[in-house]
């Protein structure tokens, strides 16, 4: 594991109330904890209660759930996690993602269905002539209480067999938390299937 943790990597921590998610920088590693300085205040964190850690590395996204042994403002020492895992190689966690929404632009909309997302774009179909030169806006539903508004731009068009097309393209976004919310969103998604 101290091979994978590495100074001055980024890492996104989610406590239990994924809404206080937080993402910081690896600053110290010791044989038992590492130390992360992180970008917020740490609400919803406390002592010796588990969180989710992620963070890219040279193999995939790597996740593991471990706890903060200290808190000190914004630093806190994260003790070295027993087991570890790889959710993927690609740098966002992909899932399948079925929903009829609409796709938004300046004086319109066009219907859509989505196929899959991750933290850094989305596939559809729709039967509309969307123009990929805009950028559209979109309001993706996590549950019921929960949704994620961000910009698409189409990268990537293809024309269907039967009729219509399918795009796809990455999101922008206008947090950085709306941002670390579909990542955890997506990663949590992709664990809950494989355990099926």
């Amino acid at each position: 594991m101290r091979e994978l943790v590495e100074k001055d990597r980024k890492i996104t921590v989610v406590p239990s109330d994924f809404r206080c998610a937080n993402k910081g920088t690896i600053v110290d590693i010791e044989p038992r904890y590492f130390t992360v300085e992180l970008d917020y205040e740490p609400t919803g964190m406390m002592r010796r209660n588990y969180c989710e850690f992620y963070t890219q590395t040279s193999h995939g996204t790597l996740y593991f759930d471990s706890y903060p042994e200290e808190i000190q403002g914004k630093r806190i020492k994260v003790a070295t996690p027993a087991k570890h895992r790889f959710l993927q190689r690609r740098q966002y966690t992909r899932i399948k993602y079925v929903y009829d929404l609409d796709l938004n632009f300046d004086g319109g909309s066009h219907k859509i269905t989505t196929l899959d997302i991750s933290a850094g774009g989305m596939k559809f179909r729709t039967n509309s002539n969307v123009d990929i030169e805009k950028t559209y806006s979109i309001k993706l539903p996590l549950s019921e209480k929960q949704a994620v508004e961000c910009l698409f731009s189409p990268i990537r068009i293809e024309k269907n067999e039967n009729s219509g097309y399918t795009l796809s393209g990455r999101f922008e976004y206008h947090t950085s938390k709306d941002k670390m919310t579909l990542t955890q969103f997506c990663a949590k998604r992709s664990i809950e299937i494989r355990n099926k």
